[in-house]
């Protein structure tokens, strides 16, 4: 666009069940639009409470660069024609984060809001807002030249009609054409309009409405992207949803599919097809260009399959359904029968309706006529709140490689359970009565213990006796059902790198105890076992045993942690009575995914096979893959229970690499990006409808692999719960009563991750490992350079509010401003003169400061922002480390330059460090006669000041410093001040180091 002829378009459509006001039950309406210091008006509709105007205006865009802050305003008068006055009827707000391009803008109906508290309003405003830089196109005419003629209204006569005048719309080409009709057109077309208003809304594709942050501007391209779909439960505008005439569904958050479902349930007396009398029957289902095949059943005449085909209506191309029975062979499957079915007269089903009954139905040869042999079929349409749509095999689903039930395993959508994790803790108290296999030295024993891949040991001890002493605490992470035993080895150090076996406990983790809090845990003895077998004489010989001292426990009073603590889905205990009842439920609709990258070639041509997961708690979804498809629709709703709000719903896209015709070859699935949604930023009941643009890191830096629809809704179930979680500890108490290491959680946290790796992996469909890593943010502890900008950036701007502060109190200090500082002045002196008002004056200031806030809250969750992650202009080789392997896998001159870096970086943290810890051991230095005559006159001192402050009343000296401290730049020195000077005097430990 040509930022010089920028304009912004506002084409006033129409309202909708206003209040009447004129006492006669109605309203004659008129629109009055504001921005950027510009105002204009619309023409009166006498009489008409769904008013049709038709109007475009057009206000010119002085600073393109502050667009994102300023907002259009939208108010709707009622004139009152006798006193040439005007009464509120509402008004509506549109953040100029939401403007867009005339291409992508769409009529939105906004709900009127109320301009007070005590303001009562009804009905809603359709506007269409846009963006252009048409230079034919002028500014309208503002309020203050056409005053006179705006409060006259349009019915008198043609002459008052013609004062009433538009800029003629410029013509745009075909495919900017407007959504309505040109303003000089309305009143022919304001009659039926108002009676099709009535009618239900017709499903138009969802326009997009971009929405960026201001405090962190970034690409229009990468940022979030505001929607109004038509969902199941009606159009959503304004994060509320406008209801249609038909009711709501369970999938109020999707786009309603339909699709034709076919159950195949089993056969009977098919006729023999082989020389053996029998036959490998199997069922083709075809539709146009869609089949789906089941598995065949070898020698067998009355089959069962019991499986589920599901077409999506959109694609099908045919009014003739055919479920064909094939015999299978070697060279050409053989043809048994078929049943044909005609979809116009396919029943419609609809939950909560009973399932369809199954029926049998005869065979058909090729010629039409009856056969031995039946197939018992239910064949209905249906939508996606189907029971049978997660399970089905689906045509939009259907890979070209293989198109059989078997296949399907891969791509079906699927709900898990990841398992519930407890940490496994195992105190090695001693050893008695060890048996090294030398027996003239004793032991340097220490204790290997084992839980499946997990292995710790503790540090050896060189006891001058055969009963060694650790009392060490080792750590696991255990999963429900437990399928590995604790396996406890008590090995000798005999030489370096050489160690031996004396004996070995097992442990099955069923039978150890559980415990929900920091209850003592009784110990126990348990009896070494040999780790080879001896002769019988020798175990008579042997009449003790060894032993070694345990306390093992499974502590449920912990929380697992799993993931990333920033990103964390959960925060619940493992035990279960300690779990608190739910405060709400968050449902979340996968609708679509638009301009998808190719990530694979197929037939010559770029595409994907993608899928989305979800995984918030313990609760993983898994939507359908849709093969060859870069703008795919899934329209998938699924609903989670939610324990606390300070936690984080995430939404990854992947592309499904198992699909390959030469099999999958170890191949991974592709990330294409994801989404986290905070659940403390919603508000309960609102719907959340955006487009989240799919970034991804790599080695070539950030990337947009596409754009996610997604429908979001929080709703409280108990608003008093969720007050109280909010004065709860975020973790589990036992996380603060015995508190683990930092090096503890991030081992617990990788074993964890890899136990849920595993588990998951072993579903059907499986969940693959890098998908699980991805998701759970496996790699966000790993060094970073830009990770490390990211952060002391967020730390400045943690802190630009104090150096803001104290940028204000210099410049009052400095008089830059007289009368400012004069006022501060007196302020100060009122404060010091009443001190108990300093405290309720702070709290009434951060009040207003809320309440001001509140009309600019975010009205969307945030979303992954390329200037904060500092992506958008990193250094290549910073990005190279950043992907590199743990430990590194890059060439030794490449690593040395990466370490000098490092260092250099380091020596400035460093150098800045030093500074800090000499300002502390100045102000110790103070009394330690370090420096003998520096402290005789810090001592000194202190004695004079604390025979003046006896005396003198404490506001009198706050004054007095205060005045000094904001004293006119006249009576300043450019010099810096004694008490500044004689502490820089001061020793510090500098002096004492190498």
């Amino acid at each position: 666009m040509v930022v010089g002829n920028l304009k912004l378009g506002v084409d006033v459509v129409s309202a909708h069940n206003l209040l009447p006001k004129d006492g006669q039950g109605s309203s004659s309406a008129f629109v009055e639009l504001c921005f950027d210091g510009q105002r204009y008006r619309s023409t009166i509709k006498e009489k008409d409470l769904n008013p049709v105007w038709n109007e475009s205006f057009y206000f010119n865009i002085s600073d393109p660069s502050i667009l994102h802050s300023l907002t259009l305003d939208a108010y709707i008068y009622n004139h009152l024609k006798a006193t040439q006055s005007r009464t509120f009827l509402g008004k509506v707000s549109i953040n100029g984060t939401s403007f867009v391009p005339y291409l992508d803008a769409v009529v939105l109906h906004y709900p009127l809001e109320k301009r007070g508290i005590f303001s009562r309003v009804r009905g809603e405003l359709g506007l269409k807002v846009y963006i252009t830089d048409d230079p034919s196109i002028k500014s309208s005419v503002p309020v203050s030249v056409a005053e006179e003629t705006q409060v006259k209204h349009e019915g008198h006569n043609g002459k008052n009609e013609a004062r009433h005048t538009f800029h003629t719309i410029p013509k745009r080409s075909n495919n900017e054409e407007h959504d309505h009709p040109p303003a000089a057109e309305a009143p022919h077309h304001a009659n039926k309009y108002v009676a099709d208003h009535m009618k239900a809304p017709e499903p138009i594709p969802s326009k997009l409405v971009r929405m960026h942050s201001a405090s962190s501007a970034q690409p229009v391209d990468y940022a979030l992207k505001e929607t109004s779909p038509f969902l199941g439960g009606g159009r959503v505008v304004g994060g509320k949803v406008i209801r249609t005439d038909r009711a709501a569904g369970t999938y109020d958050l999707v786009e309603k599919m339909h699709f034709l479902f076919v159950r195949v349930v089993k056969a009977r007396e098919l006729p023999a097809m082989d020389v053996t009398g029998s036959l490998d029957p199997y069922v083709e289902v075809r539709i146009g260009n869609y089949k789906g095949i089941t598995k065949h059943i070898e020698k067998q005449q009355n089959p069962m399959w019991n499986v589920v085909f599901a077409f999506s209506k959109e694609r099908m191309q045919a009014s003739v359904l055919e479920v064909v029975v094939k015999d299978k062979d070697l060279i050409k499957d053989d043809f048994v029968g078929v049943v044909r079915f005609d979809l116009n007269e396919v029943p419609m089903r609809v939950p909560p309706d009973s399932p369809l009954a199954p029926e049998w139905y005869r065979l058909d040869d090729k010629k039409g006529e009856k056969i031995k042999g039946e197939l018992m079929l239910a064949v209905w349409i249906g939508t996606q709140a189907d029971e049978a749509f997660p399970d089905a095999w689906h045509s939009d689903a259907a890979t070209p490689v293989d198109s059989s039930s078997a296949a399907s395993a891969l791509i079906r959508s699927k709900v898990y359970h990841a398992p519930r994790l407890w940490y496994v803790r195992v105190n090695i108290v001693e050893a008695q009565d060890l048996v090294p296999s030398e027996k003239t030295r004793f032991p340097d024993a220490y204790v290997k213990a084992q839980i499946g891949g997990q292995v710790m040991r503790t540090k050896p001890v060189q006891a001058r006796n055969f009963n060694p002493l650790w009392n060490e605490d080792l750590l696991f992470v255990a999963a429900e059902p437990f399928e590995d035993h604790l396996i406890l080895t008590v090995e000798d150090r005999v030489a370096p790198g050489k160690d031996e076996i004396i004996g070995r406990v097992i442990i099955p983790l069923n039978m150890v105890e559980k415990r929900a809090d920091d209850r003592i845990i009784h110990s126990r003895w348990f009896n070494l076992e040999k780790p080879v077998l001896v002769d019988v004489d020798q175990l008579k010989k042997d009449k003790f045993s060894s032993r070694l001292h345990l306390r093992v426990c499974l502590d449920g009073g912990y929380h697992v942690l799993d993931e990333s603590t920033h990103y964390s889905s959960d925060l619940r205990p493992t035990a279960k009575q300690l779990w608190k009842p739910p405060i709400g439920i968050l449902e979340l609709g996968i609708l679509n995914a638009v301009g998808l990258h190719p990530m694979k070639t197929r037939d010559g041509k770029g595409t994907s096979d993608t899928y989305c997961v979800a995984k918030y708690g313990h609760k993983w979804v898994r939507t359908r893959t849709l093969v060859d498809n870069l703008f795919p629709k899934y329209n998938e709703q699924y609903t989670w229970e939610v324990f606390d709000p300070a936690t984080v719903l995430t939404v990854g896209v992947f592309d499904n690499s198992q699909l390959s015709e030469k099999g999958t070859n170890g191949a991974k699935d592709v990330k294409i990006g994801k989404v986290r949604v905070r659940i403390s930023t919603l508000e309960a009941g609102r719907v959340y409808t955006h487009s989240y643009p799919l970034l991804v890191l790599n080695p070539n830096g950030v990337k947009k692999m596409g754009e996610l629809h997604l429908a979001l809704r929080f709703s409280c179930t108990s608003f008093p719960n969720m007050l109280y979680v909010y004065s709860r500890p975020l973790l589990p108490k036992m996380h603060y009563i015995r508190p683990f290491t930092v090096m503890q959680l991030d081992m617990l946290r990788h074993q964890a991750v890899n136990i849920v790796a595993a588990r998951l992996g072993r579903a059907e469909p499986p969940l693959r490992k890098e998908v699980v890593e991805y998701m759970s943010d496996v790699d966000s502890h790993l060094w970073s350079m830009r990770r490390s900008k990211a952060n002391f950036f967020r730390l400045m701007t943690v802190f630009a509010g104090l150096f803001a502060v104290g940028k204000w109190l210099t410049d009052i200090c400095m008089w830059k401003n007289p009368i400012t500082s004069v006022l501060v002045h007196v302020l100060y002196l009122m404060l010091v003169a009443f001190p108990e008002l300093i405290l309720p004056t702070i709290f009434l200031y951060m009040f207003l400061i809320g309440i001001w806030n509140f009309r600019y809250r975010p009205r969307y969750p945030p979303h992954m922002n390329t200037k904060i992650s500092q992506a958008e202009a990193v250094h290549p080789d910073e990005l190279d480390e950043e992907f590199d392997t743990f430990p590194t896998s890059r060439n030794p001159d490449l690593v040395r330059m990466r370490y000098d870096r490092l260092r250099s970086v380091a020596g400035r943290i460093q150098t800045v460090v030093g500074d800090i810890a000499t300002q502390g051991e100045r102000v110790h230095s103070l009394l330690s006669w370090r420096d003998p005559r520096a402290t005789a006159i810090f001592v000194t001192f202190c004695l004079v000041a604390a025979l003046v402050l006896y005396v003198t009343p404490f506001q009198v000296i706050a004054a007095l410093a205060g005045v000094y401290m904001m004293r006119h730049p006249r009576f300043r020195y450019r010099l810096p001040s004694v008490p500044v000077n004689f502490f820089r005097r001061l020793p510090a430990r500098t002096d004492s180091l190498l």
